[in-house]
């Protein structure tokens, strides 16, 4: 049970790094973009989210 928690954690922060890297996709000041921001967060939420998801699906439940 441990393990799905952790992947459902996982997978709320590499959410959050998406709509973190997509939030300084869409708030571009003066035309430039924040080229370093968007990309660490995207790959950071996108390794997050995906070993978040793995981690639920592998996680077989204890039979008591």
């Amino acid at each position: 049970m441990e393990k799905r928690i952790l992947g459902i954690i996982l997978s709320v922060l590499g959410v959050a790094g998406l709509i973190a890297a997509g939030a300084y996709f869409m708030n571009s000041s003066d035309g430039t973009r924040h080229i370093k921001g968007i990309i660490m967060y995207g790959i950071l939420g996108v390794i997050f989210f995906f070993a978040g998801i793995s981690l639920i699906r592998n996680t077989k439940d204890k039979e008591t």
